[in-house]
């Protein structure tokens, strides 16, 4: 069995509202082990038999018919995460700064060369890989973080077009999602 780790886009928003008990209970019902959910905001850890693509489809399909909406689901394998984790991307960012460190995952690759202006001492785009980029957000002096992310990002968007499927983490959650 693989251990993988779903990351759902858009939930406890607005009607699209989702307790994380029930999400395991609908999980667990779907044919998944070990079911753990992290925080409150469409984290779950969980043992498949299936590989990552047909998990991925029942993960959707399960949770659409248990809580009446679509969600898209980002899949990241332990594997995945460990060398996320074992790559310590935000490293030469410093220790002291007052900042936020965030993942964006793509279900699917970025396109290669990707190149994504920052705005230093703002939002800093501190990595591009294959399907992740990693955003150092400053903190403003209205106190808040990440207010100007979208803005870094919509020509990758502009560039993706519509129908990509990513979600964006605090790498604080990456850091727990194997524990």
């Amino acid at each position: 069995m693989a251990l993988d780790v779903a990351f759902l886009r858009g939930i406890n928003l607005g009607k699209r509202q989702m307790k994380m008990a029930e999400l395991k209970t609908c999980l667990e019902e779907a044919g998944f082990e070990d079911v753990k959910t992290i925080l409150a905001s469409g984290n779950v850890r969980f043992l498949s038999k299936a590989g990552p693509a047909e998990s991925k489809t029942l993960l959707e399909k399960s949770i659409e018919q248990k809580f009446g909406f679509k969600v898209g689901v980002v899949l990241r394998s332990e594997g995945e995460i460990k060398e996320m984790l074992a790559e310590h991307p935000f490293d030469r960012i410093d220790p002291a700064a007052d900042v936020t460190r965030h993942v964006l995952m793509s279900d699917e690759p970025l396109p290669k060369g990707v190149v994504i202006e920052d705005r230093p001492g703002h939002t800093e785009i501190v990595r591009i890989d294959a399907r992740e980029i990693y955003i150092a957000c400053y903190r403003q002096p209205n106190g808040r973080y990440t207010e100007g992310v979208e803005e870094v990002l919509k020509p990758l968007y502009a560039k993706l077009g519509k129908g990509v499927l990513d979600t964006m983490r605090n790498w604080n959650t990456i850091e727990k999602v194997l524990k």
